[in-house]
This record gives structure tokens, sequence and C-alpha cells, in this order.
């Protein structure tokens, strides 16, 4: 076990960063703003997968769950971000595809660009950060057709960045987290330690840069932003993946404030957090849960803070020797997250900020030597799932037939909020990584999923939220340019899914 962090450990700094003035709605980079007819991703000719298993589903919303508080900094919930939401709960009040008739599509993003995160704007258009190896560039898609529409280029990855990130399959800084904010503009972070808030042409046809914050004053070389999202009251929360950094940046007038956890991977932060609905900010480190809260003059302030359990082991299948999640708020007061123990635990704490004891439960899940996670728990009332990466490293995991460890569970918080129960496990299903969903309307779990055999089928799958069963499976493609590599899968409004690949974007809908 290493060594753990005391509170005392943190260093701040303060300061104020220039932002550009409102700026005309014009391209200040280069946007365009032709579209481009997709060409399809090419699949792997070996094998005969099967296309399609299982059979339609019959929609059994699920109730009770209660809405989830509307941040009023950003789009409206389902539509702004990676995990849906400022509670990060991963579930849409929409329903998706039913699998019936499913079409499938997909668009070649040359030379090959991951669309990790996507969020939908104001008409409805799919918006997403995508990600290669010379760095990321935002697009917008047609919903319908997936052709591209607008790009904007985000400055590229510097020759240090790939020192310190060798392993770019599993390095999410930098823009693999991005939000659609209630302007209908993208905030992201850039590889230069800036953010960038991006809003629409006044034409709705292209993207033009309207704030630029240089956060390079008070971030050292080595701290990339991993995320930055609003808490309740507008104020812009920040973390970078080193030294534990978190911060604050007040957009209206540019102070920002820092406080550092750690030094170097110790206190390291490898994913997003989550905000609530009273200014609460939970922020999980490779050791640590957090809450944190303003205080004065914006300055971050740890307001209760817990050590998780953890074996010590660097998982394959996770990206540090920590928790892979992304805490989720839970209502009724609580959060929770996975921990590092083996078997990986489901971890429930209560949020408020004076209480006699903070754990809830902890509930261990898949198997002892085979149990890893690096994704948020989907949140549903008192309903948790969490789904089991296990194995994945890069790419070449789950090539030539090789398959990740197979998983999903469900876990119950009691009514009376003393205790959990675990309500199911699937041990048939296989996501490598992907950032799976939940619809409260059909009651369908969507995830992705890789199958073994020698063309590398890689699936869209849907499983039953009450029994674990798998209702049906559509084949995406077949080969490497099918695998989504950690990126997130978007239901629209309109009921169709999509996710990133490192081909390019995919979707799927009912005929």
């Amino acid at each position: 076990m290493a060594a753990l962090l005391p509170l005392f450990a943190c260093a701040t700094a303060s300061a104020k960063v220039p932002s550009l003035p409102s700026l005309p709605p014009l391209p200040t980079l280069p946007s365009l703003t032709v579209p481009l007819g997709p060409m399809p991703i090419p699949s792997v000719a070996l094998g005969s997968p099967p296309s399609y298993e299982g059979s339609p589903a019959d929609p059994q919303p699920v109730r009770g769950t209660g809405a989830v508080p509307q941040n009023p900094f950003m789009a409206p919930n389902g539509e702004s971000e990676i995990h849906d939401d400022g509670w990060q709960t991963d579930a849409f009040a929409w329903s998706g595809p039913l699998g019936r008739s499913p079409q499938t599509l997909s668009s070649y993003l040359a030379p090959g660009r991951d669309c990790g995160s996507i969020a939908f704007d104001s008409h409805g258009r799919v918006v997403s950060i995508c990600i290669s190896t010379s760095g990321p560039e935002l697009y917008m898609f047609d919903p319908n057709t997936l052709a591209t529409l607008a790009t904007f280029s985000l400055p590229l990855r510097t020759p240090e960045d790939l020192l310190l990130n060798p392993n770019i399959f599993q390095d999410f800084s930098n823009g693999g987290y991005f939000y659609l904010d209630d302007h209908n503009q993208v905030v992201t972070a850039t590889t230069t330690q800036h953010i960038y808030v991006i809003g629409e042409t006044a034409a709705g046809d292209g993207f033009a840069l309207v704030h630029d914050y240089d956060l390079a004053s008070v971030l050292t070389s080595e701290e990339e932003i991993t995320s930055a999202l609003p808490d309740s009251n507008g104020l812009l929360w920040f973390v970078a993946r080193r030294d534990g950094v978190v911060g604050t940046l007040d957009l209206s007038t540019g102070d920002v404030h820092v406080i550092r956890l750690g030094s170097g991977t110790e206190g390291e932060i490898e994913n997003s957090f989550a905000t609530d609905q009273h200014g609460g900010v939970y922020i999980a480190t490779n050791r640590k849960l957090y809450r944190f809260g303003a205080g004065a003059g914006g300055v971050p302030e740890i307001k209760w803070q817990i050590t998780y359990p953890n074996s010590g082991e660097h998982k394959p299948g996770q990206v540090d020797d920590g928790t892979g999640s992304t805490p989720t708020v839970m209502p009724g007061g609580y959060v929770n997250i996975t921990d590092n123990a083996d078997p990986m635990d489901v971890m429930v704490y209560r949020t408020q900020i004076q209480v006699r004891r903070r754990q809830v439960c902890r509930v261990p899940v898949f198997d002892a030597g085979a149990s890893a996670n690096e994704n948020s728990l989907i949140g549903a009332g008192r309903s948790m799932i969490v789904e089991n990466n296990y194995g994945y490293q890069s790419p070449a995991s789950v090539e030539g037939g090789q398959v990740t460890a197979a998983g999903f569970a469900r876990v119950d918080l009691n009514r009376s909020g003393t205790g959990c129960r675990l309500v199911w496990t699937n041990r048939t299903e296989r996501a490598p990584t992907v950032v799976s969903k939940l619809s409260t309307a059909d009651g369908l779990i969507y995830t992705y999923t890789k199958d073994p055999g020698s063309s590398d089928p890689w699936y869209w799958t849907a499983i039953d939220f009450r029994t674990g069963r798998t209702v049906y499976k559509q084949l995406a493609g077949t080969g490497v340019g099918y695998n989504n590599n950690y990126s997130g899968i978007a239901i629209s409004p309109a009921g169709t899914e999509y996710v990133g690949t490192l081909g390019g974007i995919i979707a799927l809908r009912d005929g």
C-alpha cells in the first residue's frame, strides 16, 4: 500500500488570468462549414460473426428514480457531457434503440480519430472533441448521416505531453472531457493549459472562439488539465492529473485559485468529477475521495475526505493504481465510486459535511484477480450499475481474438440508507472500456461489447436493468476501427445511440 496523503499536504496558489473579451460570431481559427459525405469505417473481412442476437425489447420504464437537478450553467441534462449531468449519473430520461430492425452507420475520420465525449447542441447536432495521435479537434456532425458539418482546430500535443503520457490510449486530458454550457458553447481544456470557450457562428454552421483563459502561470508544465465543470453557482472547477491539482476559475473575472493534494503521481486525478445542487464538488484521486466547496473568493476548500480500500495494484484495465471512477452523486445525500481492492468493491458514502459514519456500504463485485473499473457507475435512484474493464491496457489487448474479463453488476442501496445488496451479476458480456448508459424510459442498459472471434467483432449491446439479462446485440463492425477505447455512449432525444471509435464515430437506431 502506497503512503496516503495527509490533509495538510496542500499547497495553494492564486492569480488572475486574462480573458479575451467577447468576440463577434466569426471563427478565429479555421472552421470547415461545407458538409462532407461520410465514408464508412472499414471492417476486417475475417469470419462471419452473428449480425444480430436476441430480440427487440419491450420497454419497461424504471420508476421512482427522481429527476437529477439541472445545473443551470450547463446544457440540458442528457445533452451536456460524457456522463450526462452534473451528478454524473450516465442515465437518460428518454428511450434509446429497442433493437427493432436496427440500422448501423459510421463515419471514418482520417487519420483515425476517437470521439471520446459526445454532446448535443440546441439544434440536435452531435458535438464531440475527437482525439488523434497529433492532438484533439472539435467536430460537429449531422445527427442523421454523421456527415461532418464543421471542425475547429485545437492545439496539438506537445513533445512534453507525449513524454508524460507514452500510452496515448489512456490519456484523458486536454479534451478527453468537455462540456456544453447553457449558451450552447463548448468549454474545454487544451494541451497548452488554457481553457477555451467555443461558441457556434451566427449562422450555426461553424465554431468561433469566444474566450481564452491562460492557466499556465498557475500550473507546472507537467500538470495537464483533465476535466473542467461548473458548480451549481457557476464557478468553474478544474483538475489536473499530476500533483492532485484542484482549481477554480471565475469565468467573469479571470480569478483563479489552485491547491495541490500531492506530488507527482501521489494524489493523481485521472477522471472527471461530480457536482451537486448545493455547491458540493466530489473529486477522487488514486488514494482518496474528497468533497470540496468554494471558500472565500472561490478558493477550493476540502469539506471532507476519506481513504477508500486499495490493493495498491495498477490493474490491467485501469489508468493508475486507484479508483477508475468519476464519482456519481445519488439522491438522499450519497455519492459512490468503485475502489481498488481485490476483488473490487462498490463504495457508497454520505455526502453531508458532518456525519458520525461516512461509509454506508462496501459490496464486492466480480472475481478476485479479475476485477477492475475505469468508468463512472450508472446511477438511477438507489441503484448502481458497474462494469468490469479488467484486462484492457491498449487496443492490442483485444486484437487477434483476445477479450477482457466479463461482467456487469447491479448494486442497490437500501431504503433506510444503511446498507447495500448485490441484485444481479451478468457474467457473459465483456465491455473493455465503454462508458455505458441507462435509459430510465425503457429500462435498458446500453453498452458496447467485444466478443471472441478472429474478426474481433464489436457489438451494440442492451441489458435488462431489472434482471441483468442480455436483451439484444447488434454487430457494429469488426477490427480495430470499431474499438471504442474509453469513449462514452450517448443517446440523443431522438433515440439514436452514438459512440466514438478508433476509426471515427458510429451510430445505431431502430429502423
